[in-house]
């Protein structure tokens, strides 16, 4: 026991607050502002009326007319989110008004300078990230009502307005069903630190019944979803421009960067939940690729949430500590956590081959307004991997960190 003990001495107590986390909203922005000052209507407008001006395709007419707007005016965390979204989906709209077989491969200097600025302040990338479009998207029709999707909207949707509307939303309640999951981490890592067997019994409980309610709320996609008008509209604008066929070169940022900027686009992989429960859990990425390419994720979310992921990784191995414990309860509650995971990346699986894999071989099809998707794109998940391979080796890698009876 005493090694075990040296081996925690060095690590203080986790609290969720130090890595702006809630304990009742996870990683999701608490409060998100719903507009900015009045300098900024221009932006607000545009990003409202992405869907219209893209049928139209007036969105790059309009987009030119912007004026260059400063940053100086924008006021605290919440405002910067709001802003960073609200560019976000205006960038989204430019880039892919007509669609994967004609982008524009020049993000006009009114929207780059600003864009860039205010990514820099949050530490963000200037592409629309899982943290925006999900995370700091949402809003109660009745501010007194419950966190269900009956009583919620999104600030913004990209094209294919229904279909993506109910993806933010069920993607964002997947993450409340999340928050419980990172007390229970804490309180894993905590009890860890006093050797508090029963402790991290009841905390990997917890996160258990996260994880399985993580499970509950995805199951929404289907009713909200429709797979067709995600895979042909909304995933079309939620692409990026690095290891995406359609621009090869990446996006040049006017008036910021001398030359292009290759970015992934937004992913369930940048979910700092997920990464969490990995690190928690032990689950290591057997293939190289898809280590570097998780680790890359991070840097898509905000630094206090990607601090978290890293602290979580430098502790010793829980899996470790349960291997050197002579408790089979702690073993079988390690175990069912696995289990859950796996369950979870199983039925993400299987929504991927509905909404990217068979709608993919029907792009010929007349609900399709975008023609010209490369064979790849139409595989293509929206973080920039071979959706299916890529999510069958994470999900293995998951099932090997069972622990079996020698």
């Amino acid at each position: 026991m005493d090694n075990r003990t040296s081996s925690f001495s060095v690590h203080p107590p986790i609290e969720l607050s130090s890595f702006c986390v809630s304990e009742e909203y996870g990683f999701i922005l608490t409060d998100p502002l719903t507009d900015l000052p009045e300098y900024y209507r221009a932006w607000m407008d545009l990003a409202t009326k992405l869907t219209d001006l893209v049928k139209t395709r007036q969105f790059r007419h309009r987009v030119a007319e912007l004026p260059l707007l400063s940053t100086c005016y924008l006021r605290g965390h919440r405002e910067l989110r709001l802003a960073h979204l609200a560019l976000g989906v205006i960038t989204m709209g430019y880039v892919w008004q007509e669609g994967p077989h004609q982008p524009a491969k020049v993000l006009p200097k009114v929207l780059a300078v600003p864009y860039c600025a205010v990514s820099e302040m949050l530490g963000l990338p200037p592409i629309l990230v899982y943290a925006d479009c999900v995370l700091a998207n949402w809003k109660l029709r009745n501010p007194d009502g419950p966190m269900e999707i009956e009583n919620m909207d999104t600030l913004f949707t990209v094209f294919g307005e229904d279909s993506s509307k109910g993806f933010f939303l069920i993607s964002l309640l997947v993450e409340k069903a999340a928050s419980s999951g990172m007390q229970g981490i804490t309180m894993v890592m905590n009890s860890m630190l006093t050797h508090d067997i029963t402790g991290i019994q009841e905390a990997l409980a917890v996160v258990e019944d996260s994880i399985r309610k993580m499970r509950e709320a995805f199951k929404l996609m289907h009713k909200y979803v429709d797979p067709m008008a995600f895979h042909n509209n909304v995933r079309i604008f939620l692409m990026g421009w690095k290891d995406n066929a359609a621009l090869p070169d990446g996006l040049w940022y006017e008036g910021v960067r001398e030359e292009p900027v290759c970015l992934y686009g937004g992913s369930a992989a940048q979910s700092s939940s997920i990464q969490c429960f990995d690190q928690l859990l032990g689950v290591k990425y057997s293939d190289h690729t898809s280590w570097a390419y998780m680790r890359r994720m991070q840097a898509y979310m905000p630094p206090p949430h990607r601090r978290l992921v890293d602290t979580l990784s430098s502790w010793p191995p829980l899996r470790t500590y349960i291997l050197s414990s002579s408790s089979p309860e702690l073993r079988r509650a390690y175990n069912s956590c696995v289990s859950a995971l796996v369950d979870l990346r199983c039925y993400h699986l299987n929504t991927v081959v509905r909404y990217v894999t068979i709608p993919g071989h029907k792009t010929s099809g007349v609900s399709c307004p975008f023609r010209g998707l490369h064979a790849i794109q139409r595989s293509q998940g929206t973080g920039g991997t071979n959706a299916l391979p890529f999510l069958k080796g994470i999900r293995d890698d998951t099932k090997q960190a069972m622990i079996t009876d020698q």
